[in-house]
């Protein structure tokens, strides 16, 4: 399944949410990821941000699809991030 992942959390949680997230997505922009996924893995995801989020100040929003196919993606400006891996 494709996922787009945005979230908004306290300062001084965003570097443990961004570590987590670069390592099952691909970085777009400041606090946003997208990329293909597994479900076990996106379960994992979620169990880990879980952990590291505080319910009641910290938000995490993770829109699903099928496939990357059906999405249509438009950039105006700078394209941030990218799913370019460099060693």
């Amino acid at each position: 399944m494709y996922v787009i992942l945005v979230y908004d959390v306290q300062v001084e949680r965003v570097q443990k949410v961004l570590k987590t997230c670069r390592k099952y997505l691909y970085w777009v922009q400041n606090s946003v990821f997208e990329g293909e996924i597994t479900q076990a893995k996106l379960e994992k995801l979620k169990h880990e941000i879980n952990k590291i989020i505080e319910d009641d100040t910290d938000s995490v929003i993770i829109y699903t699809f099928l496939s990357e196919r059906y999405s249509n993606r438009e950039i105006l400006g700078v394209a941030k991030g990218g799913m370019d891996i460099l060693l």
